[in-house]
């Protein structure tokens, strides 16, 4: 490891992973940087393009909004690119967070418009792309809105149509599978593969 990068993985601190896993982390994130430019120009971190790549091959999720939710909650300065620490701080989560830190995961990553709520017509577009439609039906939709006025009637304590952060804690506590109620935005660890420092993080899981 060079020197720049033993002094960074020296700052990094992660309640989830140890300092060879950290190790582990930087090096992957340097070599899926690469040669990465724009314009011209070396690029700050890793681009929407390498990170939803990532998502696909070693975490097997394919759903282009939700790569793209996925993405927002690694982006905290919202610059378009993910630091090494953005990229570490989102893994510790993604990869070993608690049930409090992966619901509030969720939530933002179905909050599309960061409003703080996840809407009706947010709930239709994820629940639509989850499901297959039957050539035979005459209105496919009509069963998504039955699944959604369900779904509501399950999560929305509050019953004002649509998702807090507290209805989706409190739905969440009392039925652990709706985490992931609206589309697969966590890792499937059974497919987590050799691209991605799979024999040193799940050596210690």
């Amino acid at each position: 490891m060079s020197t720049m990068n033993r002094k960074l993985m020296e700052s990094i601190t992660d309640k989830m992973f140890d300092r060879s896993e950290i190790e582990c982390l930087i090096r992957e994130f340097y070599a899926l940087l690469g040669e990465q430019t724009a314009h011209g120009k070396a690029v700050p971190g890793l681009d929407r393009g390498k990170f939803r790549s990532v998502l696909h091959h070693a975490f097997d999720i394919t759903d282009d909004i939700i790569m793209d939710g996925v993405f927002r909650t690694f982006d905290k300065d919202n610059d378009g690119y993910l630091s090494v620490r953005e990229w570490i701080a989102g893994l510790s989560v993604f990869l070993r967070g608690t049930l409090d830190e992966k619901i509030k995961y969720c939530f933002t990553v179905y909050d599309l418009n960061n409003d703080g709520y996840i809407s009706r017509d947010e709930m239709f577009h994820f629940l639509k792309n989850s499901l297959t439609s039957q050539p035979n039906e005459e209105d496919p939709d009509e069963g998504i809105m039955d699944l959604l006025e369900m779904t509501l009637k399950k999560m929305d304590h509050d019953h004002d149509g649509k998702l807090s952060l507290m209805d989706f804690i409190t739905a969440v506590k009392e039925e652990n599978l709706l985490l992931e109620a609206f589309g697969q935005c966590l890792p499937d660890l059974t497919v987590f593969n050799d691209q991605f420092c799979s024999s040193t993080l799940q050596k210690s899981q």
